[in-house]
């Protein structure tokens, strides 16, 4: 629903065959799968040994000495092969959705929207022409009153013009080219010369063929989006790393050599420079200059100092530019394995809360793996925004989830293993039942008080 609602305006309209939209699905999909499948691994987990808890099945493979460990090593054994599996699919296959996904965007983006011919409006899809109808068939073939401006060749302004008092509009076999038929009517043709003399002619029955390649969907060359971080694989990526880093270190070399450079002025003076003398600091000493050379030396100073002043806010723009790039890669890079790790990660929070909650189905477990996916969704996206925007580095950002989920999953599997309470809801209705004789007159006197309000309204 979300791509949908993203991309419905370049979908819309053009004709596309239901094929070319449901391979787009697809490779959108694959982007979901980040979000999708922690969250299912964290569900099914907390579904698995909650079932299993509200079953007594636990307490009898515990009877029986089987520790909550021995219980989890296998599920621990296939959480770690779809880790691995993640990885995989993040590192080859996600890059490859994502080069093909865009590239076919782009296709569709670049497609015209289908022919549509609305009678009293002027259509100026068609690459030349502009056409205007009165009336058309309910098939859309036969044409009232049809007036067609042709700019084909480019001559400037409205110089050849067809009416017809009616027409007919076909594809050709192969859809190629969209054909007029026009009867009765007349051609109007202002010939370019010395005097401009106005043609017209009159004719019973004139064709019009108008090449729609505009109109079909080309296949471009994914060549074009192989450069973009998303589309690159693991290894692409520390080589383009690499590349943008000492390209990014260069660059604030040049600026170096160029600043230095620039402040040596005294030779793009036309004066005589050993007529200058500078004290300890440096300084230049103007008392033995004259006036002119004096305010030379003050107008070459002032003049190089804005020049390196804009020069240096260009730079610092440039290197903050080269920089956000740099991170974007860097964090597509520790992407590749954030995904896998939080699978794992969400396992052993999942595991062991639905050893301690003991409920199954679908009420508990996805209330409370909701929860503990959105803490880890926000958390991500959270620090991947400081990562992009330069303020952390990406090891801290990209990985926030991960540390602040790891120790509340070794809690969580301490806290099992123990079998603990924390989360049973009869051992807290155990606990507020002493208070209960406090509390239900209270909560009697708030019902009394809202009937009547109510009654009152």
């Amino acid at each position: 629903m979300q791509f949908l609602w993203k991309y419905v305006d370049e979908l819309v309209g053009k004709g596309l065959e239901p094929l070319v939209i449901a391979e787009l699905l697809l490779y959108a999909s694959a982007s979901l799968v980040t979000m999708a499948l922690p969250l299912a691994l964290l569900l099914s987990s907390i579904m698995t040994f909650g079932n299993m808890g509200e079953n007594y099945e636990l307490v009898a493979m515990k009877a029986a000495g089987i520790s909550l460990q021995k219980i989890m090593r296998p599920l621990v054994g296939f959480a770690i092969f779809l880790s691995a599996t993640a990885f995989y699919f993040s590192n080859s296959i996600w890059p490859i959705a994502n080069l093909k996904f865009k590239r076919l965007l782009y296709d569709i983006r670049e497609t015209k929207p289908a022919l549509e011919l609305t009678p009293s409006i002027f259509y100026k899809k068609i690459d030349g022409y502009v056409i205007r109808i009165s009336d058309k068939s309910k098939d859309g073939k036969i044409l009232k009153d049809v007036l067609i401006y042709d700019h084909s060749d480019d001559a400037g302004g409205n110089r050849k013009v067809i009416k017809a008092n009616e027409g007919k509009m076909y594809l050709t076999p192969d859809e190629r080219y969209l054909v007029f038929e026009l009867y009765h009517g007349y051609q109007y043709d202002e010939m370019r010369g010395k005097k401009e003399p106005l043609l017209r002619s009159e004719f019973d029955k004139h064709t019009i063929r108008i090449e729609l390649s505009g109109f079909s969907m080309s296949e471009s060359d994914e060549s074009m989006f192989q450069n973009h971080y998303q589309m690159m694989n693991l290894t692409q990526l520390t080589t383009a790393i690499d590349s943008l880093d000492s390209m990014i270190v260069k660059r604030l070399d040049d600026f170096a050599t160029s600043v230095n450079t620039r402040l040596i002025f005294m030779n793009d003076t036309n004066y005589n420079p050993d007529t200058v003398q500078f004290d300890t600091a440096g300084f230049t000493v103007m008392g033995d200059l004259n006036q002119r050379e004096q305010l030379q030396i003050y107008s070459t100073a002032l003049n190089l100092a804005r020049a390196n002043k804009t020069y240096a806010n260009s730079m610092s723009q440039e290197i903050e530019n080269r920089q956000k790039t740099l991170n974007r890669h860097i964090i597509e890079w520790h992407r590749k394995f954030t995904l896998s790790i939080a699978c794992l990660v969400l396992f052993f929070v999942g595991a062991p809360l639905g050893a301690i909650i003991r409920k199954g189905g679908l009420g508990m477990p996805v209330v409370i793996s909701v929860i503990f996916f959105l803490i880890w969704h926000i958390t991500s996206m959270t620090g991947e925004k400081l990562v992009k925007q330069g303020e952390i580095p990406a090891i801290q950002g990209m990985w926030y989830a991960t540390y602040l989920l790891t120790p509340i999953g070794i809690f969580l599997t301490y806290k099992a293993t123990t079998d603990s309470v924390l989360l049973d809801a009869t051992f807290y209705a155990k606990l507020i039942a002493p208070f209960k004789p406090l509390i239900t007159p209270i909560v009697k006197l708030f019902k009394k008080a809202k009937k009547k309000k109510k009654a009152n309204s």
